[in-house]
């Protein structure tokens, strides 16, 4: 018979103020805190080009971006997640630890990862009336999937091609991605 481990259930107040302190991040599903992996080189860069263009984008004007360090709220989940990037375009969203309202949220897809970034978290993300994107990228093959809400409980799902652009809306800002914003100077090679 193997060992009997004992879970503790944290409050949110509990998680947030551990993660004020912590080392390493974790994301917090309905009490249950849970490490998180580090990421590879072609996943930073991924995320560090979709920040790029968030920002460059967002400069000046009243949208943030944010990247793998600001959590994300699903309160209706009891969650607190970090996604690789985000955009929010909400002035009342203004917690200084976490963000409940973003318009746009992207994913890289790890091998260790994705299963967790295309099921939980997006089942969890699209009851976020905010948002209106949701993009996943992934790191070892290029391969880029955005989904676009179309209406109450409606989504609109399409996968980037090469040389195509893709709209992202938010706030009063238009931003164009494509696969070469994404892979750039990842070492993959687009089409």
């Amino acid at each position: 018979m193997g060992a009997v481990l004992e879970r503790n259930h944290v409050s949110e107040p509990a998680y947030l103020a551990a993660e004020e302190r912590a080392a390493m991040r974790s994301e917090y599903i309905a009490g249950e805190v849970f490490a998180m992996a580090g990421g590879s080189e072609r996943h930073n860069r991924i995320t560090g080009n979709i920040f790029f263009q968030l920002r460059a984008a967002s400069r000046g004007h009243r949208c943030r971006a944010f990247m793998a360090d600001m959590k994300l709220r699903v309160a209706a989940q009891r969650a607190f997640y970090y996604p690789d990037a985000m955009l929010v375009c909400d002035d009342a969203d203004d917690h200084p630890q976490y963000k409940e309202r973003p318009c746009f949220i992207a994913e890289v897809l790890s091998p260790g990862t994705a299963n967790i970034d295309a099921r939980e978290k997006w089942l969890h993300y699209r009851e976020l009336p905010s948002l209106r994107y949701y993009l996943m990228v992934d790191s070892e093959r290029v391969w880029a999937r955005l989904l676009s809400r179309a209406g109450e409980g409606r989504w609109l799902e399409q996968q980037l091609d090469a040389g195509e652009v893709v709209r992202i809306e938010c706030g009063g800002l238009a931003i164009g991605l494509s696969l070469e914003d994404l892979y750039e100077d990842t070492g993959l090679s687009i089409g």
